[in-house]
């Protein structure tokens, strides 16, 4: 697979000063490559994320750069492998944002690529990615980081676990590209269930679930994908959800719902809210319908789930939605409602924990945090060569996104960024000022709205130029 020649035409709504930015070499009117640059990185992850941000790296002229990436390819969680505790996307699994606003700026998806790309096309896309921008030369494959110190004059350690055993390097900054879907958060089920318990995480296939009564808990996108697919084969299928959750269609009025919404930016926001509810209601009807609990709060305001097919496979009694578990006893369980129904599986799809077991205690807190100290989602203030990129949940891409971040880093890294002086207060500013007001949860401790959030990255760069 070859990146096409154009853009088809896209319409991204970015400035050409801000293009040049993203897409070309030229950094305030001279060539970042003219002078090489000596400062060294480590880079964490060769996923999208990862791989966005070598690309950064060396077209601002970085030449000391060495990305570990634990496993044998890129594309990180686009790998699909049917193993236990490889963290990836399962074998049916398209995107949820649309290829429009998926595709990078400067490398745009083929032309024949569906809305709703697979994830064999994705991986072949990022794999294409590195191939044009010649970023596998930067990569160490099968290479985990299992540690990571601070020296006393503010480089890291970093101890690396390879085929050749353990290696301990020195680098001058560090920038964590392993993402936040990998630590998965595994709820203790009061009693004693007899049958297999798995978390989403380790849910590869529905094959292992034909003619079995399951369960699937949790209402986000991986929860109601995972009850579609199952209930093709399964016995029964019920899916467990303790609380209301919006689910849209991924194609709504004839278009993706990602682009439709996009022409509502120009609305004050309390009107697009407004709007979107209306919307819904007239392309879902009431949630009681579907024996769903009411979202408790407006749109926009908690992580949506874009699944086309649930809703429709409830009404047909293909789907049987249950409340929230209160207990189990071998294969029974019963719901918050009195009543008690008999299963051989549950499969958890309850989110995942923000974790970085290689810093070791710097920020364990972060856990189960609500809030995340970073400015842009990406800078603390008590580390200035250490960077996080991809560490944020759009209602969108995360890696079209990331690839901005990862701008701003090497600009910052090679010194043609300034870091700002008051970041402190520009973190309290930010965690205190959401995008939207988002439920008070660990799970929204990384949410932003894809637009607003792109806005602020966008400005950011601009800075580059008027300095």
């Amino acid at each position: 697979m070859s990146g096409p020649k154009n853009n088809g035409g896209r319409d991204d709504g970015l400035a050409p000063a801000v293009r040049a930015i993203l897409c070309d070499r030229t950094v305030r009117g001279r060539r970042a490559s003219a002078s090489p640059l000596s400062s060294s990185v480590c880079v964490i992850g060769a996923g999208p994320c990862g791989l966005t941000t070598l690309k950064n790296l060396s077209q601002a002229g970085l030449q000391d750069i060495v990305c570990y990436e634990a496993g044998s390819q890129v594309g990180g969680n686009w790998v699909f492998r049917d193993e236990h505790g490889h963290s990836s996307i399962y074998e049916t699994t398209h995107t949820i944002s649309s290829k429009k606003l998926s595709q990078f700026d400067d490398f745009p998806m083929p032309g024949d690529f569906p809305d709703f790309p697979s994830h064999q096309q994705i991986l072949a896309y990022f794999q294409a990615y590195a191939s044009r921008f010649d970023l596998t030369r930067y990569i160490r494959f099968r290479s985990r980081v299992h540690q990571v110190k601070r020296e006393s004059g503010g480089q890291w350690q970093v101890a690396i676990m390879g085929p050749e055993g353990e290696e301990i390097r020195i680098f001058d900054n560090l920038i964590v590209c392993s993402g936040h879907h990998w630590d998965p958060d595994m709820p203790e089920l009061s009693g004693n269930f007899s049958g297999r318990q798995i978390h989403a995480h380790d849910y590869k296939s529905a094959e292992p679930f034909r003619d079995s009564r399951v369960l699937v808990v949790g209402g986000g996108n991986s929860a109601c994908d995972i009850a579609v697919e199952t209930s093709r084969l399964s016995r029964k299928t019920c899916i467990s959800m303790r609380r209301g959750y919006y689910i849209i269609p991924k194609i709504i009025y004839g278009k993706p719902v990602d682009v439709a919404y996009s022409q509502l930016l120009f609305l004050p926001k309390p009107l697009r809210q407004r709007i979107l509810g209306l919307c819904l209601r007239l392309a879902i009807g009431r949630w009681e319908k579907y024996h769903l609990k009411q979202p408790d709060c407006r749109p926009m305001e908690m992580h949506p789930t874009l699944n086309s097919e649930i809703l429709y496979l409830i009404r047909h009694g293909k789907i049987h939605p249950r409340g929230a578990i209160v207990s189990a006893e071998a294969n029974a369980v019963t719901f918050e409602d009195g009543s008690t129904d008999e299963f051989d599986a549950i499969v958890w799809a309850t989110g995942y924990r923000t974790g970085f077991p290689f810093l070791g205690d710097m920020y364990r807190e972060w856990t189960t945090a609500k809030r995340l100290p970073l400015y842009l989602k990406m800078i603390p203030a008590d580390s200035p060569n250490l960077y996080f990129i991809g560490l944020f949940q759009p209602i969108g891409c995360i890696w079209t996104l990331a690839d901005y971040q990862a701008r701003i880093a090497a600009l910052q890294i090679t010194g043609q960024l300034k870091r700002p002086k008051n970041l402190q207060d520009l973190i309290t500013r930010e965690m205190d000022n959401p995008h939207w007001r988002f439920q008070d949860h660990p799970r929204h401790a990384v949410e932003v709205d894809y637009h607003d959030f792109k806005s602020e990255l966008i400005s950011e760069l601009k800075s580059a130029t008027t300095h």
